[in-house]
């Protein structure tokens, strides 16, 4: 039998496991349960109706959280010539190309996310099998392969995040910190849910979004009703 700490027993008092609590009530129950020393992330699950093993069925995207992440992102650009100059203004922590391979080959990864220009993508395809599984690989998709170096730096660092649906049907995500004001994360989190919405594929059918729960780094999750959730 699993033991279970009191604190966990604590945080989940007042909490329905059943219940789909609108997203305001929801961030509440949330803030609340977050008592660890340090600020803990809130985050989200999303279980959606879709089955990835098909091509006309995955879900991936990127959204702007409109309050940032809470986190300070470490951005690593593949460009040469103007566009690392580029890079390195807008604020990106490391810049490179052959040398940058050869860094990441050698197994130094000592990054966030990851941006590449388009002419530099042979270069980078050497390292999806150290950069895919981690989910860095830059994908034009989500604006990580890019001529806009700059742009995407920025986005990176103001609170872009990256979404990509697993295996079992599920999107997750952090939305900010439990330091945030309830309203902040309000706004985090519905972005994402619109995000994910809008990234509906041709091939999904029935109900799209299944349910919807979210939690911070040590607290118990808490079912959103999506239904409360307005853009």
């Amino acid at each position: 039998m699993t033991h279970v700490g009191k604190r966990i027993v604590k945080a989940r008092e007042g909490v329905d496991r059943v219940k789909l609590y609108p997203l305001e009530e929801a961030v509440k129950l949330v803030k609340e349960r977050a008592k660890a020393k340090f600020d803990e992330t809130v985050e989200i699950a999303m279980n959606l109706g879709v089955d990835p093993k098909h091509a006309d069925q995955m879900v991936r995207g990127v959204v702007n959280l409109p309050n940032g992440t809470g986190r300070t992102l470490r951005v690593a650009v593949f460009a040469r010539g103007a566009k690392a100059d580029e890079a390195k203004a807008a604020g990106a922590d490391i810049v490179g190309a052959e040398d940058l391979v050869a860094t990441v080959q050698g197994g130094t990864i000592d990054f966030d996310r990851c941006v590449a220009t388009p002419d530099l993508m042979p270069l980078v395809g050497r390292l999806g099998k150290v950069l895919g599984p981690r989910g860095l690989m830059p994908n034009p998709k989500v604006g990580t392969v890019t001529m806009d170096v700059a742009a995407a730096v920025k986005a990176s660092k103001g609170g872009a995040v990256e979404f990509r649906v697993e295996k079992a049907g599920i999107v997750q995500g952090s939305v900010g910190k439990a330091s945030f004001d309830e309203q902040k994360l309000v706004e985090n989190i519905t972005a994402f849910i619109d995000a994910v919405s809008k990234a509906k594929p041709q091939g999904a059918k029935g109900t799209y979004i299944q349910r919807v729960a979210i939690s911070s780094t040590m607290g118990p999750g808490v079912k959103v009703d999506p239904t409360t959730v307005r853009s």
